[in-house]
């Protein structure tokens, strides 16, 4: 796990001019409703704590009115909390001076929202050097980083082009671009893509993982879209009623939901999108290796009732997969070791695949779908019934 980069410790948010009497009610474990009906406060966080790591997409969901627009406001303190602590790199955010406050969100920060808010009289390369010109850098170097901030999102040749000049997604992008164009630690991203049709939704969420993958920013993501959440986080805080219901990998939410809320926000979520094979795969309990004898490898498949076996390295590095026919054909004509009769052009899967990714392989070929890590070792195997299993119950046979 990376290093924490925010820490947020029994934060909770209380609108209204007596905010203290709303505290004293939620410690004693009173909900919002109850709270505004004797006190007329309204409740937007409730004890919330959670860490986001360095270098993580976290996304926080939820229906309207749970809470996640108020959180994620909080973090840099444009909502100001009632109650609890907020750490960025250890520094406290709750307690900071205005020039603190200021220097921190310059340096640390960058903002996206649902609403593009581009200046219309501002050229495209005007309007991704905005936060630069609030910081006062030189225009030659603004200009310079702007370009290189749209160049990442894909604009490179609209900087003399207006707002009205560009479509929805693109205007979206020069709002992503102002954000990387002040290089910060930190993206908040509220409801980001939620004004875009959902073609050009799905490509802007393509877009930010590729940038992550590049950048390796520190994102917190808001939307109220399962769909979303589940691709692009690395984890998800499911928020409920200004509190969090569950935090967990898209996976640990589909497998294991806390309550009737989360499952019921996941009944109809297509789990072979979501899952990922290392969930239903099995483990490989024999194998061959290539200097093997046809007999010895037909032994240890009529020891284990299978009709085909995989053949590694001694360092379990995969080199393909030997039937039991071919096994057979090599015992008759006395041939020995196996390494001539295996067959090495089999489609393999990684554990981090998602499920799907096996249909059109299990489509072509009832032989087992062998799973391997990015060094090309053998981690499990995949046959049909692990697959049926694996759907049918949410991936929870490992």
């Amino acid at each position: 796990m990376s290093e924490k980069k925010i820490c947020v410790r029994n934060v909770s948010k209380v609108f209204g001019p007596h905010p203290e009497r709303a505290l004293k009610l939620l410690a004693d474990g009173a909900d919002k409703e109850e709270i505004l009906e004797k006190t007329g406060q309204a409740v937007g966080l409730a004890d919330t704590s959670f860490d986001v790591y360095e270098g993580e997409i976290l996304v926080i969901m939820g229906l309207s009115g749970s809470g996640k627009s108020t959180l994620i406001r909080c973090l840099n303190l444009l909502n100001r909390p009632t109650a609890g602590s907020i750490t960025i790199d250890g520094e406290e955010l709750t307690t900071a001076g205005q020039d603190q406050l200021l220097r921190i969100r310059q340096s640390k920060f960058g903002m996206v929202f649902q609403h593009f808010a581009l200046f219309p009289h501002r050229t495209v390369q005007q309007n991704a050097a905005y936060g630069l010109e609030i910081q006062h850098m030189e225009a030659a170097v603004r200009a310079e980083k702007a370009r290189d901030a749209l160049k990442l999102v894909g604009l490179e040749g609209w900087e003399d082009s207006y707002p009205r000049q560009l479509s929805g997604g693109m205007q979206q992008r020069v709002g992503l671009a102002r954000a990387l164009a002040v290089d910060p630690d930190i993206l908040l991203m509220d409801e980001a893509f939620s004004a875009l049709d959902p073609l050009i939704r799905r490509d802007m969420q393509h877009e930010l993982i590729s940038l992550q993958a590049r950048m390796q920013k520190t994102i917190v993501f808001i939307t109220h879209d399962l769909d979303e959440a589940l691709k692009i986080g690395d984890r998800i805080i499911l928020m409920k009623d200004g509190r969090i219901v569950q935090i967990g990998t898209p996976e640990d939410i589909l497998e294991n939901p806390s309550n009737r809320y989360v499952e019921k926000f996941v009944e109809d979520v297509d789990k072979s999108k979501v899952l990922t094979i290392a969930s239903i795969m099995g483990r490989a309990k024999v194998v061959a290796y290539p200097k093997d004898g046809p007999r010895t490898a037909l032994h240890k498949m009529r020891d284990e009732g299978i009709s085909s076996i995989f053949v590694v390295d001694r360092d379990y590095t995969f080199r393909g997969l030997l039937t039991a026919d071919r096994a057979a054909e090599a015992v008759e004509h006395h041939r020995k070791p196996i390494d001539e009769f295996y067959e090495r052009d089999i489609q393999a899967v990684k554990p981090d695949d998602p499920v799907n990714t096996l249909f059109p392989i299990m489509a072509e070929t009832a032989k087992p779908v062998p799973v391997v890590d990015e060094d090309g070792k053998l981690q499990g195997v995949v046959v049909r019934g692990n697959l049926l299993a694996g759907l049918a119950e949410g991936g929870s046979n490992r």
